[in-house]
């Protein structure tokens, strides 16, 4: 913070042009953090035991995974994932670029779990 004004954040600025993948916080919220995340690839399978997760995607599309189906984010559209529901993400196209909510001590676990391929 400056002084008395609280600090203005440009995401534009925050957005990693050379990175296949970036995710790194931007805005504390209370108990909460504000992430902002690059995505040129798919992130692993994996889960928050402690928190839900929101996405809200200002750039490209976002394909979401679940267990039982999946989910497309355009921009300006938003989802909240709930804690321990496993998931994947990758971009839909070249690449993503999405704003984050979670818990500031969230956990993240990594599983090997891939759904079952349809017939």
């Amino acid at each position: 913070m400056s002084g008395t004004l609280p600090d203005i954040i440009t995401l534009k600025s925050e957005i990693a042009t050379n990175s296949r993948y970036d995710n790194h916080p931007i805005a504390k919220n209370n108990d909460h953090v504000v992430r902002i995340s690059t995505m040129t690839e798919p992130y692993h399978w994996h889960f928050h035991p402690n928190s839900d997760e929101t996405f809200l995607v200002i750039e490209g599309r976002l394909f979401i995974e679940f267990e039982n189906g999946a989910r497309e984010l355009d921009p300006g559209q938003m989802l909240t994932i709930p804690r321990g529901v496993r998931h994947r993400t990758r971009p839909i196209g070249a690449r993503s670029v999405n704003i984050t909510f979670e818990l500031g001590q969230s956990e993240t676990v990594a599983v090997g779990w891939q759904p079952a391929k349809a017939p």
